[in-house]
């Protein structure tokens, strides 16, 4: 592309930092700005050169470590002039100007923390440059933005895309760390666990210090309840010289609250004890933490010492952090000591502060009861069940129909008034902004109001809502009896209510949210917004001790939201797990995602809440997810720019200075239930703000058109009045700033596509295009040349070795999700008869077309019937009986699951549907497994006898449908499934191995013909044998094969087993589905919703297995088992010797190194091995495999160049027979040929091997290293050389 209309100085503004792509501009700029140069260098800046080469050490990655509002006032005004230099050549030229230009242009405004102007750079250049995945520069400052506005979903992508195009990047320690904090909040612990670890090895500097890392890591296990881990993280962090206030205090924190819920901890008389010496010396560190306060309260209450527990909550509030929990805390306090008045206020404060706090309306519901007013009791019970925090519905439930049932007289006692109503709003929470909210629980005596904006309607937000003058009337009522709090409480609402009056009839008013202007300076952190879509994780303790009911409150998950907890360990007070997830009383695992994830509170941006300065000195943080404080605010004041723990504690700061020009308007962000930063995608340069989002729902994925819709997680609702004709606008805007925004999931960032991104499909091994296997990189590289030719050509372009280590070619982008399949087909085509083959005899097994049918890529799933029968296998061998018998003690994996329909999966309370599928893992042996499924069966009989006597409806009559509903909604069965039993021990198992060899060639376990046959190591469950266990209900759940290899299942019986299988290519629609839902498609454990699959058009096999058949899953097939009877099976992995296969295994292979997760089958390892042992006729496969040894010859050739260049010798140490292949011990990626071992473990003969790039990362110079050499080049030269096409054979079955 070239500029034109520009002068030479111009001109050379847009190439100070140009990559060389800006030079053709220059003679033509020259032509035309003739005559004009006087003219335009009066009108436009100019740059010196002196100024050009500053600029030109400047890129993305010095964002968060240049200090430009302290000492770099010289380097911000360069930049600022910079960006005034580009935006008039931009002007000048309309537009028509490098790509490179816009690059800059997004790096200079990052590093000015103008994300908006950051965001439309960035995109335009992504829109411009069709290679824009190459510059790992772009790709860092894009996701830095994509952070910023809490657009995790995009911020993921784009730095998973900097790892994969230059692992070595400067910043990859700080990408880690952040990857790290977001996996955390989307509830993905494992992926999280490992940036995090991945980032405290690296020596490099970043955001977060060593300590603070380690917090994290440490708080992760006990999100993950492996509280010994945990406790034992904690106390070592602990022991750390010169650990800073903050982080000691927060630590302290966590493991106090930790021992005080948890029972594996010890007794209780102990751990309670533990646990206030904790809470104590973290008040010691930061006495100013009201969460601690509220926790240590909590201690003394269940000990029942009364007179502290109230002081301690007093101090909570004091400090600014009243919320929900506090004054639900204090409503349990009041009723143990009889005084229902007192516990009734603290209730209301409760639930006015937070309306779907169940545990509050249970509480309230409870005194009521006691009270004699079940009319209330019933009402408060309600709101309870409609509280996405309620984990006892079915019990609430049972108790409204006895109180309706019972129809005792309504009478009030001592006083008590009924309750204001919240019944009609409980599903739109109030929109009142939780900071003055908070203020107005601590400090009645400010002017602070009951914020109120019912949704839909265009009011002021200060407005009394119908329940607000229902409680100011109970006040008036009361008044007598009321406390101080409450007496402000009335002050306050009686006041409103007379502005109320005064602006009854008036418009919108900008600034509207006058609470914050009028709330106490010094109380403006956020304790734990408990809005539905407000946290990530459960952010409140569960239900307060004493309490009437168990029930915890934790917080829908907003997807892509670092939640705001007053302090890090706030969260930890909700128990634990994932969002969404059943949490037990005082379970511990607390702050999962908002401790853990919250990068900060709003540093040098708005500033609201003195009392917690160890967080105010950070600069950029990411927003809270349900801070409303923020709204309006030019800049949020919780950015994720420069994450320190205390804003990753203590991310509930909101701005309440920038909270003046919010919108009132129920599309302005103001409501709790909506995400406060949100990205709006533009393209364009122009930052016109524009007035609303979009709420149109498209979710793309990275590189995949925007265009195509599809529907929002369900998790999430929108009841603001979005316009979609704004998702055009020129520039993105956050939600909450008074510009109106979209979700990030709702629509792609991503606003312009390349036509050829468009398009792609996951990117095809060596360049070969989605719908074509035709290799198409030989355009750029020859596989013909020989290896001496090769190694010629390479030389010297390693440059330090840093190279990339894909197998895929130089010229191919990171791989994409593959886009849904066209054409869609038609709704009576998604249920696909299963291909099924009767076997009658040996000779239809062994019959070649029976090996080409199920190899066929048309046919994704064959079921071969008959199989045993037909080839006289010997299935006893597998029975549990027999298994006892020959190995009793043998290890068996346990998976503790729920006993559910196989077409469906429910929450563990039977509530609702969901795609998440945990099961909790243990191990036992066979013997007692045995006993497990032959006591279940006995059950099972005991419960059919039973049900015959009862004389139950049949089948067939229609209240059939209502008792399977009604049973679905109770509790779930657990079950045990015995699973991943390994059987490839022959001295174990001579007879059962021994059987398998009946199955015809293409089926077995070791051939010829199968790829990892020639693995030359055992990779367990692969290319060994694997048993299953089963009782009826045992799942399996969604997934492909490791790598995309084909499969072997046959069902030893008695039971049936049912399958559902999707065909490879709507495994990114899958994906996708998984992301939307918060699972790790790879690694996490789902059960897709079939009414999804089928809404979406996804085509679904189903059928049942039965003993004796044989399941063939061809490459790639996605797919879900769920026994229906008592019955064991037996698996392993098979790969066909074709290119259809191959390809998708190289696919899958780097897709796992995009996404951090180590791929089992070691494909570099394995096409070499291929290239020694197999002679190759097909073409394409042959291409293939011959560019992976290619480009792997290349990058040992990079590798050995750079270790010469830096005086480092390669110690020669050939492999030995049936070693396996090798992995980085840090990011598991395979390591081929040459490995970086530590110096000291050689001595010991402790192989630990890391890759190149994590090495250099533990010693920039590699010191402590020994590079070992399993591999002479002439040696690998050789079989480069000696791997030629073979020709084709007369006849072929593969």
């Amino acid at each position: 592309m070239q500029s034109c209309g520009v002068s030479l100085a111009v001109a050379a503004c847009a190439a100070a930092r140009s990559l060389g792509s800006a030079s053709s501009g220059g003679d033509e700029g020259k032509k035309m700005a003739a005559g004009k140069a006087s003219e335009t260098e009066e009108d436009f800046p100019t740059l010196t050169a002196q100024e050009r080469d500053s600029l030109a050490a400047i890129d993305s990655s010095l964002f968060g470590f240049q200090k430009l509002h302290e000492d770099g006032a010289r380097t911000k005004a360069l930049l600022m002039k910079a960006v005034r230099c580009y935006d008039s050549l931009i002007l000048k030229a309309e537009g028509k100007v490098e790509p490179e230009l816009f690059c800059h242009l997004g790096h200079f405004n990052l590093l000015l923390e103008d994300y908006p102007k950051a965001l439309s750079a960035y995109q335009r250049y992504y829109s411009l440059q069709s290679d824009y995945w190459k510059n790992a520069a772009f790709l860092y400052g894009l996701g830095m933005v994509y952070f910023h506005y809490n657009a995790f979903q995009w911020a993921i992508k784009a730095f998973q895309e900097v790892l994969y195009i230059d692992p070595g990047f400067s910043r990859a320690k700080e990408i880690h760390l952040r990857l790290g904090l977001m996996f955390k909040v989307n509830t993905d612990y494992e992926s999280s666990l490992k940036h995090f670890q991945l980032a405290l090895i690296d020596s490099n500097p970043c955001t977060l210090s060593k300590a603070e890392i380690q917090f994290h890591i440490a708080h992760l296990y006990e999100i993950q309840k492996r509280y010994r881990a945990a406790k034992e993280a904690y106390e070592s962090l602990l022991q750390t010289e010169d650990l800073s206030a903050q982080v000691k205090a927060t630590t302290l924190q966590q493991l106090g609250w930790m021992h005080h819920t948890v029972e594996q901890l010890g007794e209780r008389a102990g751990r309670d004890s533990y646990a206030i010496q904790c809470l104590q010396k973290s008040l010691e560190a930061d006495p100013n933490s009201g969460q601690t306060w509220y926790f240590l309260g909590r201690c003394y209450s269940s000990i029942g010492k009364v007179q502290d527990a109230f002081i301690s909550y007093r101090q909570s509030i004091d400090k600014s952090e009243a919320s929900a929990d506090t004054w639900c805390s204090i409503g349990v306090l009041y009723q143990q000591q009889n005084q229902p008045m007192d516990a009734l206020q603290a209730y209301i404060c409760a639930v006015q502060l937070d309306h779907s706090h169940a545990a509050a309306w249970m509480d309230l519901g409870t005194l009521y009861e006691s009270c004699n007013q079940p009319h209330d009791a019933i009402k408060c019970y309600i709101n309870a069940t409609r509280s996405k925090g309620c984990t006892n519905t079915p019990a609430l439930t049972h108790r409204i129909k006895c109180l309706q049932a019972c129809k005792p007289n309504h009478s009030a006692e001592g006083g008590v008034q009924s309750l204001p109503t919240h019944v009609g709003t409980l599903g739109q929470p109030e929109d009142q902004s939780c900071s003055a909210k908070r203020r107005r629980a601590s400090s009645p005596s400010k002017g602070d109001s009951w914020v109120s904006n019912p949704p839909q309607q265009p009011v002021p937000n200060w407005y009394l809502s119908p329940q607000k003058l229902q409680a100011l009337e109970q006040l008036r009522s009361n008044r007598a009896g009321l406390k101080p709090p409450q007496l402000q409480m009335l002050t306050q609402l009686e006041a409103q209510f007379a502005m109320m009056q005064q602006h009854q009839h008036q418009g919108l008013q900008k600034g509207g949210v006058v609470p914050h202007a009028t709330g106490s300076g010094s109380e403006g952190t956020l304790s734990h917004p408990q809005t539905p879509n407000s946290s990530t994780a459960p952010a409140h303790p569960n239900n307060q001790a004493g309490h009437s009911t168990g029930a915890p409150s934790p917080r829908q998950p907003a997807h892509n939201h670092l939640p705001s907890p007053p302090s890090l360990p706030h969260p930890s007070t909700s128990g634990g797990a994932a969002p969404g997830a059943s949490a037990t009383k005082d379970s511990s695992a607390g702050a999962p995602a908002q401790a853990a994830a919250s990068l900060g509170d709003g540093g040098s941006e708005g500033k609201s809440a003195p009392p917690r300065t160890p967080a105010d000195h950070l600069a950029n943080h990411v927003h809270s997810g349900g801070d409303k404080g923020a709204e309006g605010g030019e800049k949020p004041s919780l950015s994720a720019d420069n994450p320190r723990l205390s804003a990753l504690l203590a991310a509930g700061k909101c701005s309440v200075e920038d909270a003046g020009p919010s919108q009132g308007t129920a599309s302005g962000g103001a409501e709790p239930h909506k995400k406060v930063n949100n990205v709006h995608p533009a393209a364009l340069p122009s930052s016109t703000p524009h007035a609303q989002g979009s709420s149109a729902a498209s979710s793309p994925i990275s590189a995949i058109s925007t265009a195509t819709p599809s529907p929002k997680s369900s998790e999430h609702t929108q009841t603001g009045g979005h316009s979609p004709a704004a998702a055009t606008s020129a520039a993105p805007a956050v939600n909450g700033n008074g510009k109106g925004g979209i979700s990030e999931d709702s629509q792609s960032p991503l606003k312009a596509e390349p036509p050829a991104a468009a398009s792609l499909k996951a990117t095809p091994p060596h360049g070969h295009s989605s719908s074509s296997s035709s290799s198409s990189s030989s355009s750029s590289i020859s596989i013909y040349p020989s290896s001496t030719d090769v190694l010629k050509a390479c030389r010297n372009l390693g440059r330090n070795g840093l190279s990339n280590s894909s197998i895929l070619l130089d010229k191919c982008p990171p791989p994409r999700l593959p886009p849904p399949p066209s054409p869609v087909l038609p709704k009576d085509k998604l249920n696909p008869p299963t291909p099924s083959i009767y076997l009658e005899n040996k000779r239809d097994a062994f019959f070649p077309p029976l090996h080409q049918f199920c190899t066929n890529p048309s046919n994704p799933v064959t079921v071969i019937r008959g199989l045993a029968g037909a080839l006289k296998l010997d299935l006893g061998l597998f029975s549990t009986k027999t298994l006892v018998e020959a190995n009793p003690e043998h290890l068996v994996e346990v998976w503790t699951q729920l006993s559910q329909p196989a077409d469906e999966n429910w929450d563990p309370a039977g509530t609702k549907k969901m795609w998440r599928c945990e099961s909790a893992r243990a191990h036992t042996t066979i013997a007692k497994y045995a006993q497990y499924q032959a006591a279940s069966f006995q059950e099972s009989l005991r419960e059919e006898n039973e049900k015959k006597a009862l004389k139950e409806p049949s089948d067939t009559e229609p209240a059939s449908a209502e008792s399977v509903a009604r049973k679905r909604r109770g509790p779930l069965k657990h079950i045990k499934f015995g699973t991943n039993i390994d059987v490839s021990d022959e001295r174990k198992w001579k007879q059962q191995l021994q059987e398998l060899s009946k199955l015809p060639a293409f089926a077995r376990v070791v051939s010829a013909g199968n790829l990892l046959s020639h693995v030359g190591h055992t990779i367990l469950g692969m290319n060994t044998v694997q048993l299953y266990m089963k009782v009826p209900g045992s799942r399996i759940a969604g997934h492909q094969e490791h790598n995309n290899f084909c499969a072997v299942n046959i069902n030893i019986g008695p039971g049936d087993c049912e399958w559902f299988a999707v065909p490879e290519p709507y495994w990114g629609v899958m994906s996708n589905f998984c992301e939307k839902n918060n699972i790790n498609f790879l690694m996490g454990s789902w059960w897709p919703n079939l009414e999804d699959l089928y809404e979406a058009d996804v085509p679904v096999y189903r059928f049942i297995q039965r003993p004796g058949d044989l399941v063939w899953l061809n490459t790639g097939t996605v797919h879900w088992v769920q026994a229906i009877g008592w019955c064991n099976n037996i698996a392993w992995n098979v790969g066909p010797l074709t290119a259809h296969q191959y390809k998708l295994a190289v696919e899958r292979y780097e897709w796992n190194k995009l996404q951090s997760v180590k791929s089992m089958v070691p494909m570099v390892h394995l096409s070499w091995n291929m290239a020694r042992n197999i002679k190759v006729s097909d073409h394409k496969l042959f291409e293939m495999i011959k560019y992976c040894l290619l480009r792997t010859l290349k990058q040992c050739q990079w590798v050995k160049e750079a270790l010469v260049s830096a005086g480092k010798e390669t110690v020669l140490r050939p492999r030995t027979r049936d070693e396996p292949a090798h992995y980085c011990t840090i990011c598991e990626v395979e390591v081929f040929n040459l490995l970086f071992v530590r110096r000291e473990l050689l001595s010991k003969k402790q192989h630990v091997v890391h890759c190149q790039d994590c090495a250099r990362k533990g010693s920039a110079a590699l010191d402590n290293f020994v590079v070992l050499e399993q591999h002479r080049m002439e040696d690998l030269m050789q079989v480069y050389d000696q791997f030629t096409l073979a020709p084709p054979l007369h006849s072929s079955s593969s």
